[in-house]
């Protein structure tokens, strides 16, 4: 028999449900794999097609460097970052220099380049995870080399004191903020994110008044979300944050390893989004971000993956292609005469959603024969 105190819980702290839930990171089993990382080595380093702020096209250099880790995620985390899986805890000083050093190297400091992306598992400006000396040396030298910089950060570290020595150090650059959703339900609930709507406006504020310019990031089709509430809902987000943003980066779910969101997959209880969906917003908010000063961009990580936004594989190539080129010419025309046989059960997925009690949406495999699909437990 179960006592009252029992069902009701005693006098000690109450335990966090994502406590319970989420990934054992801080196994010995995953401190060991962590470990085995190179210090001096950053994460990876690579060359993409890009635009400027004046919408000139160019190069840009991604740097991801393996750091302590964001924060956040040490204090709880977010419910789709595996971020964690890249980090290594005792990260020096001198191994983020030899870091960028290496960086540099690879690059012949970064030669062709008029963009540089530094992003680390967290906010680049926050002195626990980065040390400040690093930071420093990373908005200076891309200053001097006249790289446009584009950084990230947590909304609730973005105080007036650290962007204005940011701005300082690096003026004008972007600095990118992860705020998911534009829904203080979908940030508490489904995403963890650490703050609120109210913050980012804040963050949004002050880095107005120091004159650095604002990305936005949001999550295509947060956990708990099915396909059709995540197109309608994001597209619905999409419209209102782009007053407020100088580029919106659209990021559709791809699952990473020990997450909350790995877990749901694993037991057929979340799909990542279709490639179709990303389209249908794409089409359905271009005319009124056109009219913004405000640049959309979607890149698919992982896109034609099965762990990534996916439709048949048949269309996956030259899907993902048109996404690519429409984040950078912009050019809705990028996805004419784009069409599959699939298209037809995204659209019926969408019905389905739209019609039929399953919040966790009605979607099954994408690949694979149907029937056997079907007869499958």
């Amino acid at each position: 028999m179960v006592s009252a105190k029992g069902i009701l819980g005693g006098d000690s702290k109450p335990t966090k449900i994502h406590h319970l839930i989420k990934a054992l990171e801080n196994t010995p089993e995953s401190k060991s794999y962590r470990e085995s990382w190179d210090a001096s080595k950053p994460v990876s380093v690579f060359k993409t097609p890009e635009t400027l702020p004046d919408g000139t096209p160019c190069t840009a250099v991604t740097v991801i460097l393996r750091t302590k880790g964001c924060a956040w995620w040490w204090k709880s985390g977010c419910t789709f970052c595996g971020y964690f899986n890249d980090v290594r805890d005792d990260i020096t000083s001198d191994d983020m220099y030899s870091q960028w050093e290496e960086a540099k190297r690879r690059t012949n400091d970064f030669e062709g380049c008029d963009m540089a992306k530094v992003y680390t598992s967290g906010t680049f400006f926050e002195d626990r995870e980065n040390p400040p000396e690093w930071q420093e040396t990373v908005l200076r030298e891309t200053f001097e080399r006249e790289l446009h910089l584009v950084i990230e950060a947590q909304a609730q570290m973005c105080t007036p004191e650290k962007l204005a020595w940011v701005a300082k150090h690096h003026p004008g650059c972007t600095v990118a903020i992860g705020l998911e959703a534009y829904d203080d339900r979908v940030l508490r609930f489904h995403v963890n994110k650490g703050f609120s709507t109210k913050q980012w406006h804040k963050a949004v504020d002050i880095l107005r008044d120091n004159g650095l310019r604002v990305k936005t990031y949001l999550l295509f089709k947060p956990p708990f979300m099915s396909e059709a509430d995540a197109l309608n809902h994001t597209t619905s987000w999409l419209r209102q944050v782009a007053h407020h943003s100088d580029e919106v980066s659209v990021n559709p779910m791809n699952i990473q390893r020990k997450t909350l969101v790995d877990r749901l997959y694993r037991n057929r209880e979340y799909r990542p989004p279709w490639l179709w969906s990303l389209i249908e917003m794409i089409q359905g908010s271009h005319e009124d971000i056109s009219q913004l000063e405000c640049r959309l961009i979607v890149h698919p990580t992982a896109g034609g993956k099965v762990r990534g936004a996916h439709n048949c594989k048949i269309c996956d190539g030259e899907a993902v292609a048109a996404i690519e080129r429409y984040s950078v010419s912009g050019d809705i025309g990028e996805f004419t005469n784009l069409d599959c046989s699939c298209k037809a059960v995204w659209r019926a997925e969408l019905d389905n959603d739209s019609s039929l009690p399953t919040p966790l949406g009605s979607g099954t495999f994408r690949r694979g024969n149907p029937i056997d699909l079907a007869r499958a437990p």
